[in-house]
């Protein structure tokens, strides 16, 4: 399974800049730390994905850029590419589908999101960079 490539994990245009990547007015509250539904994964897989406001989100050692371009959509930048998931968000329940995943993986919030340590970059925007 490459939920640990296609997520936030798991974890995605609005305009870029960190600004724009936050929690914005028209956006869902994406931010947090969300566990996966062990029912809806199959194989190995990352248990926990973190997404901040930062537009950084990690898993295990892996950190990556997102990015909301709608509602219903997020993007996630993954070795220099963007991979665009469907996005439903209801409650504290996140279930991402479509981009490089096999099938729909569900997360469920449990609480706000840790800081990212200042020795782990956010990754670049494959589109600047």
């Amino acid at each position: 399974m490459r939920f640990g490539i296609a997520v936030l994990a798991a974890v995605a245009l609005v305009p870029a800049g960190a600004a724009a990547q936050t929690k914005a007015a028209t956006g869902p509250a994406v931010e947090g730390t969300w566990q996966v539904d062990a029912s809806s994964v199959a194989g190995k897989g990352p248990r926990e994905v973190i997404i901040r406001a930062d537009s950084s989100a990690s898993w295990g050692k892996e950190t990556v850029r997102w990015r909301l371009p709608a509602e219903d959509r997020i993007m996630i930048a993954l070795g220099g590419e963007w991979e665009t998931y469907r996005m439903k968000l209801k409650g504290n329940k996140l279930t991402l589908s479509g981009g490089d995943l096999s099938e729909p993986i569900t997360l469920k919030r449990a609480g706000p999101p840790t800081p990212r340590p200042d020795s782990v970059p956010v990754p670049p925007d494959p589109d600047t960079e």
